[in-house]
This record gives C-alpha cells, structure tokens and sequence, in this order.
C-alpha cells in the first residue's frame, strides 16, 4: 500500500490533472491573485506556472512529500519566492491577517479535518482578503449525491483520502467565510461522481 500511495498514485494522479481541462480551469482560477499568497496542498506543483506576475510570494503547505524532482521542475518556472512547509493545513504556522489571497484546489477533499482547515483560512486572511477555491464534491443531484456516499469508503481507499461527498460550499461558510461567488459546474472528461466541481472566491465575515 505504501508503494501506491507514495508513487503510483502520485504519478497517476499528476498526469490526469495535468490535462488540458484541468490546465484551462487552473490558469483562470488563479489570474486574480495578486500579492502575498498561501496554497493549502501544493502537491506537486501543477498550480506554480498559473501563478501572474502579480504575486509577490507564495508560501505553500503539504504534508506529503510527493515527486519532488517534478515540483522542483515547476517551482523553477517562477518569478518569485516560494517557502513551502512541510505541515497540514489544520494548523497553519503563520500569524494572523497577513495574506492577500489562500489558494486551493482539488485539496479540500482530502484534507481530514476541512472545517479546521478553513477556519485556519479565515484566521491568515487580511480583512480585505480572498480564498480562491476549485473543488469537486457532493453533487446537487440526489441520485449522484447517494451513488458518492455509497462508493465513498472505497474511494477513499484508491484515492489516498480522498473524498467525493463533501459539501465544499457548506464546509466554506460554516467556517466563517462568505461566499462572493460560486459557481457549480461538471467537468466534461470526469465521471459525475468525482466531477462535480465547486468554483469561487470567498471573503473574510465581517
């Protein structure tokens, strides 16, 4: 099991999310952060070359080391500093009010504790902050919604924690954010199951 989750799901998992879907739905997430920035789970680096010039650093946060010749690859495409920390995201070492934009996507599922993690978001935001998010998770649709809770447990198993029920747009407010937008789409080259996407910006609560 080791050998799966520390090689061949690493590397499966990084040539499909390196397609040109997936590619498109990164670079137009991330054009609008600007300034000092933080990623929840930087994986192994597929966001970096989205990042704008606007960004003046980016601290990152994973608790696995996956691939790293291949995040070395992608952290030397930029044009600013980098500080990643080996750490979960429940419990982020930096103080409070001090970041322009935190960043994640396709991590909110495997994150154990997400609620955690997200206050832990509110806590580094500025008041005039944002968090850029793209997500899959629990479905609109009953039927699929059901078909995600019963094939979940197996899920979690294949896909390293992943989970594919969770209501990320629930999880964001109950945190203490406020949605500004969010936008509920499917991928089209994904199974509904893991394909329902939530895509937004959220604001500190006053």
């Amino acid at each position: 099991m080791r050998l799966y989750a520390e090689h061949i799901f690493p590397r499966l998992m990084d040539w499909i999310m390196a397609g040109e879907e997936f590619r498109r739905l990164r670079g137009a997430l991330l054009a609008e952060a600007r300034g000092r920035v933080l990623e929840l789970g930087v994986g192994t680096g597929l966001n970096l070359p989205h990042y704008p010039s606007a960004v003046q650093s980016l601290a990152a946060v994973d608790p696995a080391v996956l691939l790293p010749k291949r995040l070395a690859v992608r952290k030397a495409t930029l044009t600013f500093p980098l500080r990643l920390e080996r750490r979960t995201a429940e419990s982020l070492p930096y103080d409070a009010r001090v970041f322009d934009y935190v960043v994640s996507t396709w991590t909110l599922c495997t994150i154990p504790d997400p609620a955690a993690a997200l206050r832990e978001v509110h806590r580094v935001l500025k008041p005039t902050g944002w968090f850029l998010f793209l997500e899959h998770g629990r479905s609109d649709d009953p039927r699929i919604a059901a078909w995600q809770d019963r094939l979940n447990p197996i899920q979690r198993i294949i896909g390293c924690g992943c989970n594919l029920n969770r209501p990320i747009d629930r999880l964001i407010t109950q945190a203490g954010l406020r949605l500004d937008r969010l936008d509920r789409f499917r991928m089209e080259r994904v199974p509904r199951i893991g394909g329902e996407m939530y895509r937004g910006a959220a604001v500190p609560s006053a």
